[in-house]
């Protein structure tokens, strides 16, 4: 699992017929998960509206903790011959990586107004891309 982090909302949830000691998924936009179909379990014991990631820990049984966080989801039209993309701009350069190779070229739906920032964004499912942005 991952480091320590705020959770915008925290459950137990019964769910029994999952496997392992440990679980994540993404439910994107729309409602559909990114997971498998018994941690629709997981995701009805959360209350909070889509898009966001999710990650639960077995407890005891069939219980478990869940937790998730929203997350922003964009849309990329055009093709990426990748799943991870990094753009940073600053006053003096751009630079776009595309699954750690330099790239030529822009993503528009990663454009942000401010002068100096850095995005990361990872594809989800097919052109839906979680993104991460920061000013720098």
């Amino acid at each position: 699992m991952s480091r320590a982090r705020r959770w915008d909302a925290v459950a137990a949830a019964d769910a029994p017929g999952l496997a392992g000691n440990e679980s994540e998924f993404v439910v994107l936009p729309d409602g559909t998960l990114l997971g498998e179909p018994t941690q629709v379990q997981l995701a009805d014991a959360l209350d909070l509206e889509p898009p966001y990631r999710a990650e639960a820990v077995r407890r005891e049984g069939n219980l478990w903790a869940v937790a998730a966080r929203r997350i922003d989801v964009v849309e990329i039209a055009q093709r990426i011959d990748g799943d991870s993309i990094e753009l940073t701009v600053t006053e003096d350069e751009r630079t776009l990586i595309v699954d750690g190779v330099r790239t030529f070229g822009s993503v528009p739906e990663l454009e942000r107004p401010q002068r100096s920032y850095a995005v990361r964004a990872d594809r989800l499912d097919g052109d839906l891309w979680e993104v991460r942005a920061s000013p720098l």
